[in-house]
């Protein structure tokens, strides 16, 4: 039997995971889920949002759940601190980056896909540990970052301690196997396009730099297409040609904007869906976040976690399962009927997802039907 660590977490993150197992107990799926601790409650009274009871249960399971969890820059984080804690030296440091870095995850999959109305369907592949959030940048640089940048005139005015900068770290090992990912990928689903979306034409070194891996790698998959396109007309073009696009991969901070731009094309985060994946551990998450206004008033929409859940399935190889999920969870959107609020419905998070475990049911989905 299959394991997964569910972390609730924060604000609507125990909302919507309650829902999810309501749904996955209809779907009738034998899945062994361990409940666990991550968020801001843990960060404020132990000095930490991942305890290390939690490194253990991940370390003890096939992969995760994570419902949402809040973040706040470090002068408030510290400021948010238990009493005791307060002189104690911890540094706050966002749980959802902990994952990815920890646990080498990679590659973080969003899929973009018209849930109503089926005019589109194709996914974001953002690298999730190198480019501008790799984590070098500093404010009030070095010896060595000032002689790199020393001789732009903005930086000549304002002095070594008045300049910051970011370094966009792409690296022969990150580029190989995020393409293989995405190349895998598009063969897996049967796509014919791979497209890069970066800056080439300004990012000159980098650019050639991903030029080069791409063609390298792609060699190995001749039967997909692959392209570098702009990032900007990427973007244009996903509010305007949305069906265009099969398999978009992207690095860290263009993979993160385009991915959000996607949600606003499907719809909204109420349908965003996520999976972060490595070469060893995953998790998966809607990307809503936390959502402090809509804690306790029941208008989460469930259906983001819901289609996480999918994706972690799918991810584990129960891909029966899987696929009648996202069924229920379609038909549930297409009706109309019982949707929240960012929909345009009025239904609660429970009544949703009561929806889509009747859509289950309707279907004749047995239970513990799963793939050998």
């Amino acid at each position: 039997m299959r394991s997964v660590a569910v972390l609730p977490g924060d604000g609507i993150g125990p909302e919507v995971v309650d829902a999810s197992v309501q749904v996955l107990d209809r779907l009738g799926v034998a899945l062994d889920l361990r409940f666990g601790d991550i968020g801001w409650e843990f960060w404020r009274n132990e000095g930490t949002p991942v305890p290390a009871r939690t490194w253990d249960l991940i370390a003890a399971t096939d992969t995760c759940l994570v419902g949402a969890v809040t973040s706040k820059p470090p002068r408030e984080a510290g400021q948010e601190l238990a009493e005791h804690l307060q002189s104690d030296g911890h540094s706050y440091v966002s749980p959802v980056v902990q994952l990815r870095q920890r646990l080498g995850l990679f590659a973080n999959v969003r899929p973009i896909t018209d849930i109503r109305h089926g005019s589109f369907d194709f996914v974001v592949i953002r690298e999730n540990t190198e480019g501008l959030y790799a984590g070098f940048d500093t404010y009030g640089l070095d010896d060595g970052l000032w002689e790199v940048v020393q001789g732009h005139p903005n930086a000549a005015g304002s002095g070594q301690q008045g300049t910051s900068a970011s370094i966009r770290l792409q690296t022969t090992a990150g580029l190989d196997q995020l393409f293989r990912f995405g190349l895998e990928y598009a063969r897996r689903h049967g796509h014919q396009r791979l497209t890069v979306a970066d800056k080439p034409n300004v990012l000159r070194g980098s650019g050639t730099h991903l030029r080069e891996r791409l063609e390298q790698i792609s060699a190995e998959y001749p039967e997909i297409e692959t392209e570098i396109l702009n990032v900007d007309a990427v973007a244009l073009w996903m509010v305007r040609r949305p069906e265009r696009f099969a398999v978009i991969v992207a690095e860290n901070m263009f993979g993160d904007i385009l991915s959000d731009l996607g949600a606003g094309v499907m719809g909204g985060l109420g349908l965003a869906a996520s999976g972060n994946i490595g070469a060893q551990g995953s998790y998966f998450e809607p990307v809503h976040g936390s959502a402090p206004p809509l804690v306790g008033t029941g208008r989460a929409n469930p259906m983001a976690i819901l289609l996480s859940l999918e994706l972690m399935l799918s991810h584990l190889g129960l891909d029966v399962p899987a696929r009648e999920l996202r069924r229920a969870v379609v038909e549930v959107a297409t009706a109309g009927r019982t949707v929240t609020y960012d929909l345009g419905g009025s239904a609660t998070t429970r009544e949703v997802a009561a929806a889509v475990a009747e859509a289950l049911r309707v279907a004749g989905m047995p239970a513990g039907v799963a793939d050998e």
